[in-house]
């Protein structure tokens, strides 16, 4: 677990709760006191109950399902709008609320990035929040202050989980995937969220299915259906059922069951849960950038890109490309290498990335990526050479007691390795170190 320092104290006066902040990252670099905003939520029970479903899911262990009291999003301000995202105790879960400028009054939103926490008493505040009553907002110099006329509480900082950084990037890589499979109207959208199992199911799955009457679960796959594997997974969802005005499903381009995600449309703000293939797997150990972190000069890319960053909520590629003056591919290995350190998410609706700043750590992509490090040192040790056949690459690799020659066929596509990892079924999440190895020796000979 990773933790960051609070500069001062939670506080609590008579009419609203103060809490505080850790050192927030912003355009002019880290501030101790951050401003993002301050003013009133124009739907005040849509705010409300969207922080209450990022704190049920945060605090949520849906495989094998165990309450925890993990509690603590990643608030983000892009100036046009706030964003705040959290996974599942599990990993499995992923949200994120945005509340769009639409939805914010008597201030502009300012840029930056900081962690929260949503703890048992803010839990209570919002919970008690009506449909008509002043909720007043401010995320700044004293926290993220949420206050009404009746309410007040007081909270302390928690740890941000160190995986939370390889998911994020996973996050992003996976639904760029993801294309849009259908929408649900109102009632369709309100009937679904009503007929997902409690959070305490298991075992449920099937083939989300678009009719002329809103949709149903099928056993089989058919036109514009997606696949769900543990469908409980997305009862987070419930609370807003009765802000709800419509549902997009989104899964993979090839119809195949895979990661799905799903976005809620609220009044003046959204709602994104994204779901791995199956509950059991967490978005931290999905390995979908490893290929695009592979060869070694994509440090160098994401140095050069990270440097004309400024908090986007919609990152333009081409304005990238010509102020860099690197190639588009390149400008988008260095998005990819920011994405693995937290840096750069994937807005599905927009089909852009977004800025989000957390803390630099260089050495984090390899750390937390080892089978990227261990394919660099095949390279580098001169284990990989072609094969016989066309197409073919040899890595020899093993132990000095144990040698084994490896070999990967379609290193530059859909590549297959006659490893054992690769062979028991690891190759749907993510290469193993000898496909990374060769697909380096393929771009460093072209």
């Amino acid at each position: 677990m990773g933790v960051r320092g609070f500069t001062t104290a939670s506080s609590v006066t008579r009419d609203r709760l103060a809490l505080a902040l850790a050192p927030a990252l912003t355009p002019d670099g880290t501030v101790a006191s951050p401003s993002f905003f301050h003013g009133f939520a124009t739907e005040p029970q849509v705010l409300a109950r969207g922080l209450l479903s990022l704190a049920d899911i945060t605090a949520t262990r849906y495989f094998k399902y165990t309450p925890t009291t993990q509690r603590d999003p990643v608030l983000t301000a892009h100036g046009d709008r706030l964003r705040a995202e959290v996974f599942s105790a599990c990993n499995s879960v992923y949200a994120r609320l945005d509340l769009l400028g639409s939805g914010l009054d008597g201030g502009e939103v300012a840029h930056g990035t900081t962690n929260v926490d949503i703890g048992m008493a803010t839990r209570q505040a919002l919970a008690s929040v009506g449909r008509g009553e002043l909720f007043h907002l401010d995320v700044g110099r004293h926290g993220l202050t949420v206050a009404t006329p009746a309410t007040a509480a007081t909270e302390r900082p928690v740890e941000m989980p160190n995986r939370w950084i390889p998911a994020l990037g996973n996050v992003a890589e996976l639904h760029r995937g993801l294309a849009r499979a259908f929408t649900l109207d109102r009632a369709a959208a309100r009937a679904l969220l009503t007929s997902i199992p409690a959070t305490t199911a298991t075992g449920s799955a099937g083939w989300l299915t678009p009719t002329a009457a809103g949709f149903r679960i099928a056993p089989r796959r058919t036109d514009r259906a997606v696949h769900v594997n543990g469908i409980h997974r997305l009862s987070g969802l419930k609370r807003l059922l009765p802000h709800v005005t419509g549902l997009t499903v989104y899964g993979p381009a090839d119809g195949e069951p895979g990661a799905t995600a799903f976005e809620v449309e609220l009044q003046h703000a959204r709602l994104l849960l994204g779901i791995t293939k199956e509950p059991w797997r967490g978005f931290s150990g999905e390995g979908s950038l490893l290929s695009a972190l592979a060869s070694p000069e994509v440090t160098e890319h994401a140095a050069l890109v990270s440097a004309l960053l400024a908090f986007e909520p919609v990152i333009d590629v081409e304005r990238l490309r010509l102020e860099s003056g690197l190639t588009t591919a390149q400008v988008e290995s260095g998005l990819a290498v920011l994405a693995a350190s937290g840096r750069v998410g994937w807005d599905i609706r927009a089909r852009a990335h977004f800025h989000r700043e957390l803390l630099d750590d260089p050495e984090r992509v390899t750390r937390d990526n080892p089978r990227v490090s261990a394919a660099r040192r095949l390279v580098a040790q001169r284990l990989v050479e072609r094969g016989t056949e066309p197409g073919e690459w040899l890595v020899h690799s093993g132990t000095r007691t144990e040698p084994a020659t490896y070999s990967v066929r379609g290193a530059d596509g859909d590549a297959r390795c006659t490893c054992t990892w690769q062979l028991t079924g690891g190759g749907d999440r993510g290469p193993c170190k000898h496909v990374l190895a060769a697909q380096i020796m393929m771009k460093e000979i072209r």
